[in-house]
């Protein structure tokens, strides 16, 4: 069986491949696509509250990944890859309820947005916070980089 994060990395020159091609043009595109595995589980976005309250359930109190991968179409094709361990803190139901009525979980992988209220959820973090957002910064520098498109001139 191969990595998951294989089909991430796949995805995302998927979606650089079929936005370049929709542009028409040598433009550079950028596409990216990220995951949260918990125990080699896919938490992608939830359906519903009930799925959303399951995901965040299952987090709490425990250490996952986020994988991001990025594509990068220019010149040439490029991808790089992230990926970061994040420890939620033990969660109320009432916590978990609560955020979700706040509708920030609704279309996040796992349910959860770091750089929202879920970041007091957050225990520890080893890796890319810019990567559990969904892009990862450095990663991105290095590949535009490598594409003559530097960031601070």
């Amino acid at each position: 069986m191969k990595p998951l994060w294989i089909m991430y990395w796949r995805l995302s020159a998927e979606k650089s491949a079929v936005c370049q091609a929709q542009l028409k043009s040598q433009i550079p595109v950028l596409a990216a696509d990220t995951a949260v595995i918990l125990d080699n589980m896919i938490l992608g976005k939830p359906k519903n509250q009930a799925d959303a309250l399951a995901m965040l359930s299952l987090l709490s109190g425990k250490t996952h990944q986020v994988y991001s991968a990025i594509s990068l179409r220019g010149r040439k094709h490029g991808q790089a890859f992230s990926i970061t361990e994040v420890t939620f803190r033990h969660l109320t139901e009432r916590e978990i309820l609560e955020y979700w009525h706040s509708g920030e979980p609704v279309d996040k992988a796992g349910s959860y947005a770091i750089q929202g209220m879920a970041g007091a959820f957050v225990e520890s973090i080893k890796g890319s916070f810019s990567g559990v957002v969904g892009l990862p910064l450095f990663e991105t520098a290095k590949l535009l980089s490598e594409q003559g498109i530097e960031l601070f001139k």
